[in-house]
């Protein structure tokens, strides 16, 4: 039993997790202000039962990354301190606004904290893409595994395409989200934005691959070696598709588990298109990979019994919680 294996996939899992779970809730953040403004308060009802749960997912994992792979933890948190450092006063600025908004009765305060909401979801999305983006690409890293490029480094052209591509994935999701638990004139309205956002996704990331294969084609060494890995890209495309048929269709349960679902295809096709590494470095020699990046295996078998016991727990929170807030969001339930 590789114990470096069963981590990298079990990281993988609470990434993909965090980007299901947190995604529409960010997507929602970021489509936030084509709504009415009485409209907002049943997009805001919708997330605010969960929305704080599903941050629990990233924290999880990067909890599980710092104890699993020390050194990618500590690479990129240095490598990307002051994007970390705007993406942390993102996250808060929206909680804060998300918290706040209701406590004040003048619409011009709301509408603030609608913005501020909106703008910090929409940075928070490009971040994270931009930060997926720069794996994938490698960063300028030395023998010891810091990193040595400056903040404007990371703003690179393919970076940024990436994080575009995360922002229109998950306000995709969020229109999803959003079409799932209203109803009536809202609701239609939702499906136009859907459409939109979709196309965007849908035509990003053929793009994506595209260039991925022209600019970084060892990023296609797994696929090349093992063809039948191809099939994960597809049921990508695959997945996209049949979310915004059901969408037509007018089935919202099952555009969210298809969007879902595609939504952990795109983030599998990349992260296995790393393995065995973690971090790419533009010298290869440099790169983190899950042996000489982790810690010693008496940390990750000790880790592996407390992950088996508490991501059953998350897991099972997280279902109980949706269970209870299902259904349509109404304004009268109020917030």
């Amino acid at each position: 039993m590789d114990l470096n294996i069963i981590w990298f996939f079990l990281v993988g899992i609470l990434i993909i997790g965090y980007a299901i779970l947190d995604g529409f809730d960010l997507g929602v953040g970021s489509v936030y202000l084509f709504a009415k403004f009485q409209e907002r308060d049943i997009a805001l009802n919708s997330i605010a039962p969960v929305w704080d749960g599903n941050e629990v997912w990233l924290i999880t994992g990067g909890g599980a990354l710092f104890a699993a792979f020390p050194m990618v933890y500590a690479t990129a948190f240095s490598g990307f301190y002051l994007a970390l450092i705007l993406l942390l006063f993102a996250l808060i600025f929206r909680a804060v606004s998300l918290e706040l908004r209701n406590h004040f009765q003048k619409e011009s305060t709301k509408t603030l904290f609608d913005w501020i909401f909106s703008i910090s979801s929409i940075v928070a999305i490009v971040l994270f893409g931009v930060a997926v983006g720069n794996v994938l690409s490698g960063l300028d890293l030395n023998k010891n595994g810091d990193y040595i490029g400056t903040f404007f480094d990371l703003l690179n052209p393919y970076s940024i395409l990436v994080g575009v591509l995360a922002f229109f994935m998950l306000s995709y999701q969020g229109t999803v989200w959003l079409f799932l638990k209203t109803e009536g004139e809202f609701q239609q309205k939702v499906k136009n934005w859907a459409k939109v956002y979709w196309s965007g996704y849908f035509i990003l990331f053929l793009i994506c691959t595209l260039l991925t294969y022209v600019l970084h084609n060892n990023l296609f060494t797994n696929y090349l070696t093992h063809p039948i890995m191809f099939a994960i890209p597809i049921l990508t495309l695959l997945f996209m598709l049949a979310s915004i048929i059901r969408i037509q269709r007018n089935q919202p349960l099952c555009a969210i588990i298809a969007s879902s679902l595609s939504i952990a295809m795109v983030i599998l096709t990349a992260y296995l298109s790393l393995f065995p590494n973690l971090i790419i470095a533009k010298n290869p020699a440099y790169s983190l990979n899950i042996y000489n990046a982790a810690s010693s295996q008496l940390t990750l078998q000790t880790m592996l019994i407390i992950a088996l016991i508490g991501m059953p727990l998350v897991l099972i929170y997280t279902i109980y919680s949706y269970r209870i807030f299902h259904g349509k969001t109404k304004i009268e339930e109020g917030y």
